[in-house]
C-alpha cells in the first residue's frame, strides 16, 4: 500500500469515482483554479474539465440546492463547502430537501449527493471557524454522516458516500490533512457505511469515539498502556448508520467506557451512545460512562484558552483513571 496524506487520499478518491461514472461533479468554492482551500481538489479540473469541477460563488445555499437538484435527475453531485461551518447557512437544503426528498416523494427520488469538507477546530480560528457539527447534522433522518479519521478510511468512506444513493455527509478533520498513512491502491476499494473499526485491542476499559479524537484516544491508550491498563479503542467511522453491534461488543469485553467526541456534550453524539449503552447494556457496566467533550463555551481565540477549551490527552487519561476508580 502507498502511504499519502488524508489530502491525497481525499483527491485519489475523488478522481478515480469522476474516472469510474461520468456522473460525478464536483462543485465548490475555489475547487477549481485554485485546487480547493485545502488543495483536496487539486488536478481534478485539468483532468476533467470545468462541466465536472465547477467554481461557485460565496453562496452555500445556492449551489447546495443546485446540487439536490442536480441529484434528483440522478446525476452525483459532490459538494465541498470550505468549511462546515458556512454549511450552516446551506442546512435548509440539507435538511429539508436533501434529507426528506425521498421519504416525501414516495420513494420517487433517490438523493445521491455528497456534502463534504473540514470540521472542528484547528489552530485559533475562533468561535465561528472552529465547530465540530457532525452531531447537529447526524439529528436529522434521511441523512447519512461519517468521520474519517485516517488516510484509509477517508479514502474508501468517501468513495462509499459517493456511490450511495441517499445523502451523505462526510467530516473532515481540519487538522488531519497532512496525516500520512497506509492506503490501498485498488480503485473499487470501499468502506461499507456503518461500520465501525477497532482501531486498538484492550481489555480494561474502552474509548468509543471518531474523527480526530481517536488520535487523542490513541495517545491516552499508550500511556495507560505504560501504567499497566489495557485500553480498547472503538473508531465509529460512521455516525449514521451507527456501528451499535460494535458498540455493544466492546462494552460487554471491558465494562466500562469512556466517550470522546470534538463537539460539545450538551445534545451530542456522546449523549446518544450513553443513553443507547445505558438502556440496552445497563448491566454489563461495572461503572458509570463518562465523556469527554469540548468545553461548554464558543471556542476561544487565545491560544491557552482555546487550548484549554479542547479534549485533551490529559483528560482523556483523567476520565480513564476515574472510570476505573484508581
Amino acid at each position: 500500500m502507498a502511504v499519502i496524506t488524508y489530502r491525497e487520499a481525499l483527491n485519489q478518491a475523488l478522481a478515480e469515482e469522476m474516472e469510474r461514472d461520468p456522473d460525478v461533479f464536483l462543485m465548490g468554492e475555489e475547487v477549481g483554479v485554485y485546487n480547493g482551500a485545502y488543495k483536496v481538489s487539486k488536478g481534478l479540473l485539468e483532468k476533467f474539465g470545468d462541466m465536472r469541477v465547477v467554481d461557485t460563488p460565496i453562496t452555500e445555499l445556492g449551489f447546495a440546492g443546485l446540487g439536490v437538484g442536480a441529484a434528483m435527475t440522478g446525476i452525483r453531485p459532490v459538494i465541498e463547502f470550505m468549511t462546515w461551518n458556512f454549511a450552516i447557512l446551506a442546512f435548509d437544503q440539507i435538511f429539508n430537501s436533501a434529507a426528506k426528498m425521498r421519504s416525501m416523494s414516495g420513494g420517487q427520488f433517490k438523493m445521491p449527493i455528497t456534502f463534504r469538507g473540514p470540521t472542528g477546530a484547528a489552530l485559533q480560528l475562533a468561535a465561528q471557524h472552529s465547530q465540530a457539527l457532525e452531531s447537529q447534522v447526524a439529528h436529522y433522518p434521511g441523512v447519512k454522516v461519517v468521520v474519517p479519521g485516517t488516510p484509509a478510511d477517508a479514502k474508501g468512506l468517501l468513495k462509499a458516500a459517493i456511490r450511495d444513493d441517499d445523502p451523505v455527509c462526510v467530516f473532515e478533520g481540519e487538522m488531519l490533512y497532512n496525516l500520512k498513512g497506509e492506503v490501498p491502491e485498488d480503485d473499487d476499494y470501499i468502506i461499507p457505511l456503518g461500520v465501525a473499526d477497532l482501531k486498538r485491542e484492550g481489555s480494561d476499559v474502552s474509548i468509543i469515539t471518531h474523527g480526530k479524537m481517536i488520535h487523542t484516544a490513541l495517545q491516552a491508550a499508550a500511556q495507560m498502556e505504560k501504567d499497566g491498563v489495557s485500553v480498547e479503542v472503538l473508531d465509529l467511522r460512521s455516525l449514521r448508520p451507527l456501528d451499535t453491534d460494535a458498540i455493544m461488543r466492546t462494552v460487554a469485553k471491558t465494562n466500562r467506557v469512556v466517550l470522546v467526541e470534538e463537539g460539545w456534550a450538551f445534545g451530542g453524539i456522546t449523549a446518544t451512545i450513553a443513553a443507547m449503552i445505558q438502556e440496552e447494556a445497563f448491566d454489563m457496566l461495572d461503572a458509570p460512562i463518562l465523556r469527554v467533550t469540548q468545553a461548554d463555551v464558543p471556542m476561544p481565540y487565545a491560544k491557552a484558552m482555546e487550548k484549554a477549551a479542547k479534549p485533551s490527552v490529559e483528560l482523556v487519561i483523567q476520565k480513564l483513571n476515574q472510570v476505573l476508580y484508581r
